[in-house]
């Protein structure tokens, strides 16, 4: 009789050894082919046919404005506590932008700021040492000069931000986390955003984007579609510190005016009125009461206005808003918006005096105020 505990296990071991062996014989031509450096061809690429119109566009504006952008690293100071010897280290890096063909570049004053020492890289290779031309920490603002004479970078064609509107699509180019000249594409996402300036000061009118802005692409150039500068990146909101789709732009029309000033003068200050007023609080009571016009909502002791009898709004001891002056002009041109009143007193300057037109109550009053500087 057949030992059937012994028999099945050899059968089944006989069995896996022929599978085994056929397996092996079906793997003989791979095995050949590689013993041997048979020769295999590459897979045949598909025709992917032409670019869309859109990524056309965008190859297009990248390729127009990239020379036109500059990578910026700032070096510091440093003094060696033992040995007393001062040495130049690098403290960080950051974005830039042609202004004109005299070798003016714009960036924000956080990039340079505390910095003994710049060095602006172009897109074609060549860097220069830059010197500090001027600075407004008030609008993150800063104005770099390179020797680059004959054959430099074309300026970036200037845009408007009075007529953006939310949605249209935006493009940034800078050098985030020193990856140079990258490109992110977004849209606007809102309008007259603010953010905490420096010396306890509000940046106002910032544009919000959704293009990624990151540690690095401060400074560069936010573009619209036909490649015209709009703003100047400038800060992120991210508890990470990196992208999280929330970036802001300091708007060209801000830029196109404290820009020349800085180049003229080596700083900007603001010739002002002495009164107090806010952006989006402006904006809403205009709304709602249906009066066009910069409310007065403060007037600071001792300035020009309360020299010239200027009224602030007041509350009721009940909590009543009780509006105080209207200007609804400066020498004769309609105000509609803090900003409006902001670039008409720039244009002014300081020491020039300022026509208002004031609507108070249901009077129109006719007030001039000498613009003083501002803090």
């Amino acid at each position: 009789m057949p030992d059937n505990g012994r028999f099945l296990p050899r059968l089944l071991g006989i069995t896996l050894a022929l599978l085994v062996l056929m397996v092996a014989w079906q793997s003989i031509p791979l095995i050949q082919s590689i013993l041997i450096g048979q020769k295999v061809e590459p897979r045949v690429i598909t025709p992917r046919g032409s670019l869309a119109e859109d990524e056309l566009s965008t190859i297009e504006l990248f390729e127009a404005a990239r020379g036109s952008v500059v990578f910026i690293a700032t070096t510091e100071r440093v003094v060696n506590a033992w040995t007393r010897n001062a040495l130049n280290v690098p403290r960080g890096t950051g974005s830039g932008f042609i202004w004109d063909e005299s070798g003016h570049v714009v960036t924000n004053h956080h990039v340079v700021a505390g910095a003994s020492g710049a060095t602006v890289r172009l897109a074609d290779g060549r860097a220069y040492n830059a010197a500090l031309v001027g600075s407004s920490p008030a609008h993150d603002l800063a104005v770099l000069r390179i020797g680059v004479g004959v054959g430099g970078p074309p300026p970036l064609p200037i845009g408007s931000s009075a007529d953006l509107r939310v949605g249209q699509r935006v493009f940034a180019i800078g050098n985030p986390f020193g990856l140079d000249w990258t490109l992110t594409t977004g849209i606007i996402s809102a309008l007259g955003r603010e953010l905490p300036g420096e010396g306890g000061g509000v940046m106002q009118g910032l544009i919000q984007t959704d293009a990624a802005i990151n540690p690095g692409n401060s400074g560069g150039p936010l573009l619209d579609s036909a490649g015209r500068l709009i703003g100047v990146n400038t800060a992120i909101f991210s508890p990470s510190g990196a992208s999280a789709g929330i970036g802001f732009a300091v708007p060209v029309d801000v830029v196109n005016r404290i820009v020349p000033r800085l180049i003229a003068e080596g700083r900007y200050v603001p010739p002002t009125l002495g009164i107090r007023t806010e952006a989006q609080l402006n904006d809403a009571l205009s709304s709602r009461l249906g009066v066009p016009g910069v409310f007065v909502l403060d007037v600071i002791p001792g300035s020009a206005a309360a020299a010239a009898g200027i009224r602030p709004a007041r509350m009721t001891p009940d909590g009543a808003f009780l509006p105080g002056d209207i200007i609804t002009a400066v020498n004769e041109q309609p105000v509609s918006s803090v900003e409006d009143l902001t670039k008409a007193t720039d244009r002014l300057g300081i020491g020039a005096v300022a026509n208002l037109t004031i609507l108070r109550g249901e009077q129109v009053l006719k007030i001039d105020v000498t613009l003083q500087p501002g803090g």
